[in-house]
């Protein structure tokens, strides 16, 4: 096998996959409506009062201004990672600042928004109880109170509990408790319902969320735009990415127990999750440019005299992976690795705990690049010993190629005798690149996908490893690094192929510069360390003569 030809086709297909990859990502098939067997329902969403944002019966593309307002009484709650905002009509959360998220490191006060009541980038939850005929329920039109108009987690709590109360006319009252806890941003939601009056009364809780949908734009610059953006629901045993266009004529619709329904962008997103242990049918749809992810649950009797609660979780926030984790199952699916996820969640763990010691993301790529490197050292040692000899009967094989010139099999065949006399296997150079590769590649998405690297900082200049470098010094070094390693490495008889491999260094770099520095750093460290343990093979092979 020829080591240089087989470099060169991994190195095209590394550029071509990671292109691929991200461009599937925006692109996936959408899978066909599931509708459930009418026996498993007795109920419909249109029970739900059909209304769009806060106060908007007619949602458009492009709504106008006066379809949507803020709130006219807003309740105003703030803990130690979220600034929310409740509409009373409705009792919905209609806002959400993430505090330690800003948009742009070097601009704090600028905050990541995700729930937003404005027209054009409205992002709202809404929930209540539904009853078949009735329009004047506890639902997401009705108006609720709060004892304050502001609320703030004290120092020194971990919880924050915030009732709106709503009151009937024939007997039926409300409440919508929502529990914030300290450094958490999965809020409990419960839906109380008390029946005074003397006939049972029957209802089903909902949850749903609706959104207008921005179509990601591709460009280079923007690491954001290779993630996918909008809804995802999941069934209980795998997560659906919804294409929005698709929806328009092709609805989704299935019911699942221990299900849920998210909208989810770049490192961030929004999520509703029903109770695990019941069933709901959920259903996507999209109208004007507005994607609606409804979950209602089945009908429920309170008999006179009697209440019940309805309790659901919303998360609102970052994708850290440990919450995401302790708030449902399948949620931490939001974090899309892809195809090598089975690698990319591994090796995100072992970051993470490494992170945990040493207190620097940077400085955790560069230990878990020697662990990998460690891990394959054996591999790597065969390998670079093979091409120790290579390098040493170099001379030997441009003799050859002199001699047999104008006789390609000849000079084929003296070749293979040659490397059996030697006992060297040229094809040993290729299994640490074969190796290697998959790890590029989840390495490459850990860094992408995962929040916990969202502007971490490693050292002087690099104040981002999710973003690139700012002055180009990583892959200029990455770049040198590996022209030296070229150097160690037998020089290829094809004088064409040499060539190549003399420009390769170059167009990795600028390749690798439009990548996030934290992945740079991870190949700089890798190619140093295998500089390292070429030069000391080669020092021991010239010695052995």
């Amino acid at each position: 096998m020829d080591n240089t030809r087989l470099f060169l086709w991994l190195a095209l297909l590394a550029m071509l996959w990671l292109n691929y990859d991200a461009w599937m990502r925006d692109r996936a098939p959408v899978q066909q409506s599931r509708t459930p067997p009418a026996a498993e329902v007795d109920r419909t969403t249109d029970d739900i009062p059909d209304v769009g944002a806060p106060n908007v019966d007619a949602p458009s593309s492009t709504p106008p201004a006066a379809e949507t307002r803020a709130p006219a009484m807003p309740i105003h709650v703030r803990t130690d990672v979220l600034d929310v905002v409740i509409d009373p009509e409705g009792g919905d959360l209609v806002r959400a600042d993430l505090l330690d998220y800003p948009v742009d490191k070097h601009q704090p006060d600028v905050l990541v928004r995700l729930l937003d009541y404005a027209p054009n980038d409205l992002w709202v939850f809404q929930s209540g109880l539904s009853t078949a005929g009735r329009r004047d329920g506890p639902t997401h039109q009705a108006m609720w109170r709060a004892a304050s108009s502001s609320y703030e987690l004290a120092p020194g709590e971990d919880e924050l509990v915030v009732t709106l109360e709503w009151v009937g006319d024939g007997g039926l009252d409300a409440r919508k408790v929502y529990t914030f806890r300290r450094g958490r941003y999965d809020i409990g939601l419960e839906l109380v319902v008390e029946n005074h009056a003397e006939e049972p009364w029957r209802g089903a809780p909902y949850v749903r969320m609706q959104r207008v949908h921005h179509p990601l734009k591709r460009t280079f610059s923007s690491i954001d735009s290779y993630s996918f953006t909008g809804p995802v629901l999941y069934d209980g045993d795998s997560s659906e990415k919804l294409d929005v266009e698709a929806l328009a004529s092709d609805p989704v619709s299935f019911t699942a127990a221990g299900g849920w329904l998210a909208g989810i962008q770049h490192h961030f997103l929004a999520a509703a999750v029903p109770p695990p242990d019941a069933p709901f049918q959920f259903d996507a749809t999209v109208s004007d440019g507005r994607y609606l992810l409804t979950a209602l649950g089945e009908p429920q009797q309170v008999a006179a005299g009697m209440q019940q609660t309805f309790a659901f979780t919303l998360f609102v926030g970052p994708k850290l992976q440990k919450q995401l984790r302790e708030t449902a199952d399948g949620l931490v699916l939001t974090v899309d690795y892809g195809v090598l996820t089975i690698l990319a969640q591994p090796l995100f763990w072992v970051l993470s705990k490494i992170h945990d010691i040493v207190g620097n993301w940077g400085w955790a790529i560069v230990i878990v690049t020697l662990l990998i490197k460690l891990t394959f050292y054996k591999l790597t040692e065969t390998s670079g010993r093979s091409m120790a000899k290579m390098r040493k009967i170099a001379p030997r094989l441009k003799a050859l190629q002199e001699r047999y010139k104008d006789d390609r099999q000849a000079l084929s065949r003296a070749m293979m005798e040659l490397y059996r006399t030697e006992k060297i296997n040229p094809a040993a150079g290729c299994l640490p690149i074969l190796v290697q590769m998959p790890f590029f590649f989840a390495f490459y998405w850990v860094l992408i996908e995962s929040v916990e690297m969202r502007q971490a900082p490693f050292m002087l200049w690099i104040d981002d490893l999710s973003s690139r470098d700012p002055f180009f010094v990583l892959p200029l070094l990455m770049g040198a690094a590996m022209f030296l390693q070229t150097r160690l490495n037998p020089a290829p008889p094809d004088p064409v192929q040499a060539r190549v491999m003399q420009i390769m260094p170059i167009v990795f770099t600028v390749f690798f510069a439009l990548f996030p520095s934290g992945l740079v750093l991870y190949w700089l460290t890798n190619t140093l360390v295998s500089i390292a343990q070429q030069w000391r093979i080669n020092k021991v092979i010239a010695r052995q003569g």
